[in-house]
């Protein structure tokens, strides 16, 4: 038998639609991308949405989602006014910071954690903007949690050491922090300062997942832009990597 031209082009569109149709209902037809952060397996918090799982392709309206933090709160805490809800968290890193450090996905992590009171790792040097310390201020923090906020707000004054009786002393490398001071990664941080550091092509490539560019002057968040790599997963894997350097 042969169907006439308009007689096939009703059949493909009733199949396509009426497959969409079963689909749907049977809800296998999803038309957005579903987002859910990974929980907590064991102990006090078992079962909780972990902050640490936040993703840089998250919008504010996902962290609301998973959290509970509204999108617009989000949006107060990191000056992003327009639509807070689709904002996606990995353009923070593009957005002007106040002073030399870096507000990106690692910053929403630690709001949302210390937000909800619960536990995410203080070991990496993470900061937020005074607007999101601001906000955090009537939450039940810890003593530990408001000590972190004491050195990890941007744009804060820094507290001043008190003096100390001065001692003449040769430098060394053990305890020069000068030198360490000097290891620190930032966004900034050019490919070409990791390798004079002393670390090795190979592992740098190897967090990476990539060959590194030709071009030295590189600064790690523009690779890490131009390549989809999460600046904030990188980061802290080099910084681990250069800490061992002696």
């Amino acid at each position: 038998m042969i169907l006439q031209s308009k007689t096939l082009a009703a059949l493909v569109v009733a199949i396509l639609f009426g497959g969409i149709l079963i689909s749907a209902n049977l809800g296998w037809w999803q038309t957005e991308s579903s987002k859910v952060a990974a929980k907590f397996s064991e102990g006090e918090f078992a079962g909780q949405a972990n902050p640490a799982d936040i993703r840089g392709s998250y919008t504010f309206g996902d962290v609301e989602k998973n959290f509970g933090v509204p999108a617009t709160l989000l949006g107060q805490a990191f000056n992003v006014v327009d639509q807070p809800a689709a904002f996606q968290v990995k353009n923070l890193e593009a957005m002007a910071v106040e002073g030399e450090v870096e507000i990106g996905t690692a910053s929403v992590r630690l709001f949302v954690a210390f937000y909800n009171n619960l536990p995410i790792d203080l070991s990496a040097e993470t900061y937020l903007p005074q607007a999101a310390v601001a906000l955090l201020s009537d939450r039940n923090l810890s003593a530990e949690q408001l000590a972190y906020l004491q050195t990890h707000t941007a744009g804060a004054p820094a507290t001043a050491p008190v003096p100390a009786p001065e001692i003449l002393v040769s430098p060394s490398p053990e305890t020069s922090t000068a030198e360490t001071s000097a290891r620190i990664i930032k966004g900034k941080t050019t490919l070409g300062e990791i390798l004079s550091w002393g670390l090795p092509k190979g592992t740098i490539e190897q967090i990476f997942g990539l060959p590194m560019p030709d071009a030295p002057s590189t600064t790690l968040k523009d690779f890490c832009s131009a390549n989809s790599l999460d600046f904030e997963t990188i980061k802290p894997a080099l910084q681990a990597e250069v800490d061992k350097l002696k």
